[in-house]
């Protein structure tokens, strides 16, 4: 499988200092399905700087393969603030805001060879990149995530489009109430219907505190979040948790009836839960937090 989209350094700035992360939408998406078992390849921009090769030891450690693109004022960050609600706020710096996706033989021949293609947060309102990017897919089976960021978004209307052109083919677009707010009315169920209409063979809508919805051919399913032992630690990788674990089910199985489409929600759901039990945007699974509490408690 293929992921396209951003990878970036975290400088989170809390209470508690100062301190660097790994991330990236993309990058999250790419790593947790490499956890969930699925082998992976990233095409992001990534620098060749200090950042950069803390990128690619990450994606190293954890078995993604990198195929980067040049970045021409290096590596992107993004400073990370929570806000009085707790939501994280990112400043982005110039890389970021500019980033820029071309496409090597390596690439396209990547692309070609996988089974699905992801994208998440990647510069839609560019219409030079949405072109790259439609030229390089070359009708390769696509998941679509928008993930703007209004730090980055220099065109709204523009990025409507650019993202609609690839939503319209789409296998499965997921789309978040931010999603909706940032870029339509605010409306979850209006959006979703919106891009069914347009074309896309599936719709992924995820509403926070209130579960998750699919919208595909064979109807329409709705879960609530699912509910595990421990306390929300962190929400930030729920969403590419989600999307991860939905592509590593359109990887492994194509979905046809409302029971298939059920069963590949519900795992989502509970690898997301799983996901906010730590720090950082890092996929973890039901299994994963159970072996690490086996591990705590020394049996």
């Amino acid at each position: 499988m293929v992921v396209i989209g951003d990878a970036l350094i975290d400088e989170i700035r809390d209470d508690s200092g100062v301190r660097e992360l790994v991330g990236g939408a993309a990058l999250n998406v790419a790593v947790g399905l490499r956890r969930l078992g699925v082998v992976t390849t990233l095409i992001a921009m990534v620098g060749d700087d200090e950042a950069g090769a803390h990128i690619r030891e990450y994606l190293s450690d954890h078995g993604v393969r990198l195929i980067g693109s040049e970045a021409p004022l290096g590596s992107s960050r993004a400073i990370v603030q929570r806000a009085a609600n707790g939501e994280p706020q990112y400043v982005f710096n110039d890389a970021a805001q500019k980033r820029s996706i071309r496409y090597s033989d390596e690439a396209r021949q990547a692309i070609a060879d996988a089974g699905l293609v992801a994208i998440s947060c990647f510069p839609f309102d560019e219409p030079v990149e949405v072109d790259a990017l439609t030229d390089a897919l070359a009708g390769a089976r696509v998941a679509v995530d928008p993930n703007p960021r209004t730090g980055m978004l220099s065109d709204r209307e523009e990025f409507v489009r650019g993202f609609e052109r690839l939503a319209a083919s789409a296998a499965i677009v997921k789309v978040g109430a931010d999603d909706a707010t940032i870029l339509y009315d605010g409306d979850l169920d209006a959006l979703r219907a919106r891009l069914r209409a347009l074309g896309a063979a599936a719709v992924l809508a995820t509403a926070g505190a209130d579960g998750a919805t699919i919208d595909a051919d064979a109807g329409i399913v709705s879960a609530p979040i699912a509910q595990l032992p421990g306390a929300v630690i962190d929400t930030v990788g729920a969403g590419d948790a989600t999307l991860a674990a939905v592509s590593e089910g359109l990887v492994t199985a194509s979905p046809s009836d409302l029971g298939e489409w059920r069963a590949l929600l519900l795992r989502a759901m509970d690898v997301a839960a799983a996901t906010c039990r730590a720090e950082g945007g890092l996929l973890r699974t039901p299994e994963s937090l159970e072996d690490s509490r086996r591990g705590a408690n020394g049996s």
